[in-house]
C-alpha cells in the first residue's frame, strides 16, 4: 500500500469544502519538499494552515491531522517490506520511548524472531542461550516451555506480539 496523506485546508474545510488532494508521500525526497507541494496545491490562499484530513499506508503513529509527519517516516519509506512490517510493529506494540519514533535499528535489536507460540519461543530461547546444555537430554522433555515462555511475558522481558499468524517476539525495554 502507498504511503499517502490527504492534503486540505482548515479554511476550506470550514467553509465547507473537503477540496484537497491524495499526495503519494513516496513521490518526495524528504518532509520539506512534501510540505512545499502542500503550499503549491493550497497556493490559492495567502497562508494556508494546512488539515491533513485522512491517511493511509504508514503507521499511525505517525499521523497528526494538525501537522505533517515527521522526518522519520521519510526514513521508513526507504526501507523494503520486510523491515517496515518489523518497525511498524515495534513502532505500535512494543517502543515505549514517550513518542519518539523507533528506529530500524532498535526493532531490529530488540527482535527475537517469528513464532507458533510462546512455547515455541522459550525452547528456541532456552537452546540459543546454552541454558539446556547442561541439562541432560533425557530430561529435556520434562521441561516446561510454556510456563517459561508466559513467565517471560508476564515479567515483561519479552513482549508478544501476534500479527499475520505468527508471534513475533522482542525484548522489553531495548
Amino acid at each position: 500500500m502507498t504511503a499517502r496523506l490527504y492534503v486540505g485546508t482548515y479554511a476550506k474545510y470550514n467553509s465547507g469544502s473537503l477540496q484537497g488532494a491524495w499526495l503519494n508521500l513516496e513521490d518526495y525526497p524528504d518532509r520539506e519538499a512534501f510540505l512545499a507541494t502542500c503550499a503549491e496545491l493550497h497556493s490559492d490562499e495567502h497562508d494556508p494552515e494546512l488539515m491533513f484530513q485522512d491517511y493511509e499506508g504508514f503507521p499511525k503513529d505517525w499521523y497528526s491531522e494538525s501537522s505533517a509527519p515527521p522526518n522519520a517516516l521519510w526514513d521508513w519509506l526507504e526501507l523494503d517490506d520486510d523491515d517496515r512490517e518489523l518497525l511498524t510493529i515495534y513502532q505500535t506494540e512494543v517502543n515505549d520511548s514517550g513518542g519518539t519514533p523507533a528506529t530500524i535499528d532498535q526493532a531490529r535489536e530488540a527482535f527475537c524472531g517469528k513464532y507458533d507460540n510462546e512455547a515455541d519461543w522459550a525452547a528456541q530461547w532456552l537452546e540459543d542461550s546454552g541454558s539446556l546444555k547442561d541439562v541432560p537430554e533425557h530430561l529435556q522433555n520434562f521441561i516446561d516451555f510454556e510456563a517459561y515462555g508466559h513467565d517471560a511475558r508476564i515479567s515483561g522481558a519479552i513482549v508478544f506480539v501476534r500479527h499475520n499468524g505468527s508471534l513475533w517476539a522482542f525484548h522489553a525495554n531495548l
